[in-house]
């Protein structure tokens, strides 16, 4: 890779560390739904300018409740009801361990053995993070986390019935899919009148967290992260998302006073480790057909 793509790559992964820590801030004003419509919203604005791309709106409309929707939104919820910042950037990412199952069950895909080894050690370190459920957060905001890396994993299967699609748009027009239902859920979840308030009462500091999180991590990283997938091998370019982890803690533990127990830590970076190995091993293979 070219040094200025590598710093692009980097400063992506940065980007969407610090995505953890603003939608954190920004909870503090709008309810989760609130928040994932606005982030949505302010993503979708290219909408405005670009054509939907070719692709049916019912796989658009999957890839975008899952891919956007179900990850997000669980993910912000998680957050808003105790999940630590930096714990929820190592649940998020352990989406790699479950892209790999779907796309054994969607594409009978079947993993090396350096990827079988990997699942086992992510799934090791989740079973160590889930021993620590319960202590400063509920189980079942643990359980409506781990929907945001299944959604993503389910995402990005179907996301590959998308190819030759340009990417910016597709990414527009799924964050547009995603903001109109969020809203309507905003308005039945949290009535008409505290979201009206939230909208005309925004503070500076919410308005900025909005505008990171849809204009800077959504819209520009994504495309970033889809230029630099399409002009180089995904084997050079995915590993550089084991940053985000290590970014939103490091981030979460500065602006939060983050603290990680001896088994949550050694959890998260079991998990970490797992999703390297998974990264960083050959593509699987295709199974075998049968007559």
């Amino acid at each position: 890779m070219k040094p200025a793509d590598i710093l692009i790559a980097v400063l992506v992964a940065i980007v969407w560390g610090l995505a953890f820590v603003a939608s954190r801030i920004a909870l503090d004003e709008f309810s989760p739904e609130l928040m994932t419509a606005l982030r949505f919203s302010i993503a979708a604005v290219p909408c405005l300018f670009i054509r939907k791309p070719k692709i049916a709106w019912s796989l658009l409309a999957a890839i975008s409740f899952t891919l956007f929707l179900g990850q997000f939104l669980s993910q912000a919820y998680g957050i808003a009801h105790g999940v630590p910042v930096g714990l929820t950037s190592v649940i998020v990412q352990s989406q790699a361990l479950f892209t790999i199952g779907f796309a054994v069950i969607a594409f009978g895909e079947r993993p090396t053995p350096i990827q079988a080894v990997g699942i086992a050690i992510a799934a090791a370190g989740l079973l160590m993070i889930c021993g620590t459920v319960g202590y400063d957060f509920s189980v079942a905001a643990f359980a409506v986390l781990m929907i945001s890396p299944i959604s993503f994993a389910i995402g990005n299967v179907l996301l590959r019935g998308a190819r030759g699609v340009p990417m910016f748009d597709l990414f527009a027009w799924l964050c547009l899919v995603s903001a109109v239902p969020l809203f309507a859920l905003a308005l039945v979840a949290n009535g008409p009148a505290p979201t009206w308030h939230a909208l005309t009462h925004m503070s500076l500091t919410g308005l900025l967290c909005m505008l990171m999180l849809g204009g800077i991590s959504t819209s520009i990283a994504y495309w970033l992260w889809g230029r630099l997938l399409r002009d180089y091998p995904a084997a050079q370019v995915v590993p550089f998302a084991l940053l985000v982890p290590f970014v939103g803690s490091a981030a979460s533990s500065i602006v939060f006073g983050e603290k990680f127990g001896p088994l949550r830590l050694a959890g998260m970076l079991t998990v970490i480790a797992g999703i390297a190995v998974m990264l960083l091993a050959k593509r699987p293979q295709a199974l075998p057909t049968t007559a």
